[in-house]
């Protein structure tokens, strides 16, 4: 992440550390308290991470943490270092919580099993759609199926049908939308032609989108 510069470039920048041209050179010392901050549980006082890192005390801590995060924002790194009443935490940039909150829920949607996929699947296409609806094209008992992805918090009761018991109408939620990055349900692949309630088939599964550095 941070390169080596010539060595006639170098000269000291103090707190054990060294700078080429505004650059910060790695030393084994601040390789240790990056590791300190990146193995950390939560938040380090100044002291433990010297100790740790095996520094003079915790102002060369804040010397270091002051060259990092210079380098940070100079390489435009996703990282930085925060210092709050606990101590010092390496931390992502909020500027990065909406793109890594849409990577959670994916990797979370990843984790389906294939019944519940195909449920999802389903329920996504046909809705507003019944148990039963859903049932009926499964060929299978659903009921646990719609539970877990409820629990997920994929999908949702959208109303009652109007048929006898008045059973619940099942639909996406707009964590669904977020996971599959949808901006309506009209976005689905297919939706036009698929997507109309009482049809009884579907596509396989739904679609993971690409991630656009992967596209690119």
């Amino acid at each position: 992440m941070l390169q080596r510069a010539p060595q006639a470039s170098r000269r000291n920048a103090g707190a054990g550390q060294l700078q080429v041209d505004g650059s910060l050179i790695r030393t084994l010392r601040i390789a240790r308290l990056e590791a300190a901050l990146l193995i950390a549980e939560g938040a380090v006082p100044a002291r433990k991470l010297a100790q740790s890192a095996r520094l003079i005390d915790g102002r060369e801590v804040q010397q270091m943490v002051a060259l990092l995060n210079e380098s940070y924002d100079r390489t435009r790194s996703a990282f930085r270092i925060e210092q709050t009443a606990a101590g010092y935490i390496l931390m992502t940039r909020a500027a990065l919580a909406p793109w890594l909150d849409r990577l959670h829920n994916r990797q979370a949607a990843t984790r389906l099993s294939a019944p519940m996929m195909e449920t999802l699947t389903i329920i996504a296409y046909q809705q507003p759609v019944t148990r039963a609806d859903v049932e009926a094209i499964r060929g299978v008992q659903s009921a646990e199926m719609i539970r877990q992805l409820m629990d997920k918090g994929l999908i949702r009761i959208a109303g009652e049908d109007d048929s006898l018991g008045r059973p619940f109408l099942y639909g996406t939620t707009k964590l669904f939308l977020t996971t599959f990055a949808l901006r309506q349900i009209d976005d689905l692949p297919g939706y036009a032609t698929l997507g109309k309630p009482g049809r009884d088939s579907t596509p396989a599964l739904l679609p993971f989108p690409e991630d656009e550095d992967a596209a690119a």
